[in-house]
């Protein structure tokens, strides 16, 4: 049921990318880092629906971490890569060669390898403030290092720091969530007392808002690649940090889980350099723009034909 969820979860983010891609790809290029470019999105419809799938997915996510552990929850999301290459191919009819089959293939074998071998055990639950407190820091530092390095430099560089700040904000609301799922299984009314409920609120906000600037700052593929494979590594971090996750290591297990990461990211990462990802450009750096993809193509009028000149 834990798998089934968090499969649910990375189908919700792949189409949540897609419908927000559309709602802020032709918003001004100035709106980056500023409350305008959540302004600008909220007025378009596709944008919302996407903000709708992000609570289905945020739903999905909450209940597989009530019933797993983030160590286990968390990884499984790159399989959203696959979902998004899927979506791609089928709604916007791009093409699906070998590459795209063989990244696929790599990301599901090695997630499954990942989970069969690590095999992970939750440790303590709720985790001792220090511990938060610790989590906390290191989270928020890596946050303000990642947006203050998505300042300067290409279009590339900003989309990938603005999606690793991103997606460590992602991994430290997981956290929050796992903890606030099991505070609302036990009495729901009383969440507001309790301070992770805040903190959930407050990084999940932080997450949107950077992962807003990240698709808006630069090519899909560097948002989406960093956004897919950094929260994984940062929820495995802050799972065995924060709540003692235990993986197994033991033997052959410690190096086969190390291999089964590297297949899995290195097939994403390649499925997300493919054409049919990497094709699609943030704001005007190329033609290939998702909502030029919908428009249905011009029918053209029929000429007439030109009348026979008279004898």
């Amino acid at each position: 049921m834990v798998y089934v969820l968090a499969l649910g979860a990375s189908l919700a983010n792949a189409l949540t990318s897609v419908f927000q891609r559309l709602g802020v790809e032709s918003a001004p290029a100035d709106a980056t880092l500023r409350l305008s470019l959540l302004g600008y999105a909220l007025r378009r419809g596709i944008w919302l629906a996407g903000f709708a799938l992000m609570f289905v997915s945020f739903a999905l996510q909450a209940v597989a971490l009530h019933l797993g552990r983030l160590s286990q929850v968390q990884p499984i999301l790159t399989i959203e890569l696959v979902f998004l290459a899927g979506i791609l191919a089928i709604w916007f009819r791009f093409p699906i060669g070998p590459r795209e089959w063989l990244g696929a293939i790599a990301v599901t074998a090695g997630l499954s390898g990942f989970l069969y071998f690590a095999h992970p055990e939750y440790g303590m639950a709720p985790p001792p403030l220090w511990k938060w407190g610790a989590a906390g820091g290191a989270s928020a530092g890596l946050i303000i290092i990642a947006v203050l390095l998505a300042m300067r430099g290409p279009r590339w560089w900003r989309a990938t720091m603005f999606g690793t700040g991103a997606s460590v904000s992602f991994a430290f609301t997981a956290a929050c969530t796992k903890v606030v799922s099991d505070y609302a299984a036990d009495d729901w009314v009383s969440l507001y007392r309790h301070w992770e409920t805040y903190a959930l609120a407050f990084f999940g906000a932080l997450a949107l808002f950077l992962a807003q600037n990240a698709i808006h700052a630069g090519p899909l593929v560097a948002s989406q690649s960093t956004l897919v494979l950094v929260d994984p590594l940062a929820s495995i971090g802050i799972g065995i940090g924060l709540f003692g996750d235990d993986l197994q290591t033991r033997g052959a297990a410690g190096p086969m889980e190390a291999l089964a990461l590297l297949l899995a990211f290195a097939g994403a990462f390649s499925l997300a350099r493919s054409p049919l990802i990497s094709g699609l450009k943030a704001g005007s750096d190329g033609p290939e723009l998702l909502s030029a993809r919908l428009r249905p193509a011009p029918v053209a009028e029929p000429v007439s034909a030109d009348p026979l000149p008279e004898s």
